[in-house]
């Protein structure tokens, strides 16, 4: 999920992990060796997931400097610890040694960076992955509202691997009842999901019900996807990655992106900005996560038409929607075609699941 931070809460940590699903982003984007890609900061794994697919350079942006500091300890992490130590430090792994592997990542990071980490002892201690409010408002619904709805057997169950048409079976006989439908329609609601998870700012663009999308959504992973393959799912029920794990954090990636990371670079500021000073053209790959869901129509055309001019004919933008709908404009149909078959097949089986649909468009001209 994109950064949408406001002044005064820039040192605001919104997300500890990115939340789109780096398999479908990749093949969305379907980038190839050579191709400079622009991506949304976040909490910078998509960004490195990226260089699994051996582009010339990845330029990120984020307004956030607490997001930058994410991708920053990320980095330092590939570049001084094992794979299993990264997974330790974020939080994919119990460890009780996340400080010492904090320490021995410190020196690689910027000033900002390591004031921003040395404030937050807790959030190291804890996995650097749970220190996002977003992931602290998953960890509440995790801790305080599922224990109520189910036991934890039930859970376990549920995030066992098994064929489509057990996962119907269980859903509709051992999870789908009232206490779970309200409970989730009350803690997903606009209203709690504005204060604890994500801002009130965010609904600005948003109309109708919230909470019946979002549990819709939520079947769909729990029946038509499995869960023992879900690695955002695993984290939102059990606090850490079971059987899965999302693609930069996969160890036959690890040594490839590790050999990458000087092919990464990264901006703190508004994509807007960095877009007025980039040449035409310059461009092949966009991963632009949510962030137009922030964003009025006219603003969002206005972005939309800024991005077209900076990638060549026949680069590829790829955004989520959340709750707000966005698509290419009508003025803009000569210059970006929707590869809707592509992102509809590709929204179908995407993991991290509350998202109500996936944009893919290929500019033009």
């Amino acid at each position: 999920m994109a950064s949408a931070d406001r002044d005064g809460e820039v040192d605001v940590l919104r997300y500890a992990q990115c939340w789109e699903d780096a398999d479908v982003l990749l093949a969305a984007l379907d980038v190839r060796p050579g191709d400079t890609c622009l991506a949304i900061g976040s909490a910078g794994d998509n960004a490195l997931a990226l260089l699994a697919a051996d582009p010339r350079r990845v330029i990120v942006v984020d307004r956030s400097p607490a997001q930058i500091a994410c991708l920053e300890l990320r980095v330092a992490a590939y570049r001084c610890l094992t794979h299993g130590e990264l997974l330790e430090l974020v939080g994919s792994a119990p460890s009780t040694r996340r400080a010492a592997l904090y320490g021995r990542c410190r020196a690689a990071l910027s000033e900002p960076a390591r004031r921003f980490w040395d404030a937050r002892p807790g959030a190291v201690a804890d996995g650097v992955g749970s220190a996002g409010r977003f992931e602290r408002y998953l960890a509440l619904f995790r801790q305080r509202i599922l224990p109520a709805v189910h036991q934890q057997r039930v859970v376990r169950t549920m995030l066992r691997g098994r064929p489509r048409e057990a996962r119907l079976r269980f859903h509709a006989q051992a999870w789908d009842g009232w206490r779970w439908r309200l409970a989730f329609r009350l803690f997903f609601s606009r209203a709690v999901l504005g204060t604890l998870g994500r801002d009130h700012s965010t609904f600005a663009h948003v109309h109708g019900a919230v909470a019946e999308r979002l549990l819709a959504r939520t079947r769909h992973a729990l029946t038509e996807l499995d869960p023992a393959d879900n690695p955002y799912l695993q984290w939102i029920c059990a606090g850490r990655h079971l059987t899965a794990l999302p693609l930069a954090l996969r160890p036959e990636r690890f040594d490839v992106i590790r050999g990458r990371l000087d092919r990464l670079e990264w901006h703190c500021c508004t994509l807007d900005a960095w877009l007025a000073r980039t040449a035409a053209r310059s461009l092949q790959r966009c991963n632009l996560s949510d962030v137009f869901e922030y964003q009025s129509p006219s603003e969002y055309e206005g972005t939309l038409a800024r991005l077209a001019d900076a990638v060549t004919p026949g680069g590829r933008l790829v955004y989520w929607n959340l709750f707000a709908e966005r698509h290419r404009p009508p003025r803009l149909g000569e210059r970006l075609r929707p590869l809707v078959d592509l992102a509809s097949a590709l929204h179908h089986r995407d993991r991290a699941f509350f998202y109500g649909d996936l944009v893919v468009e290929e500019v033009l001209a």
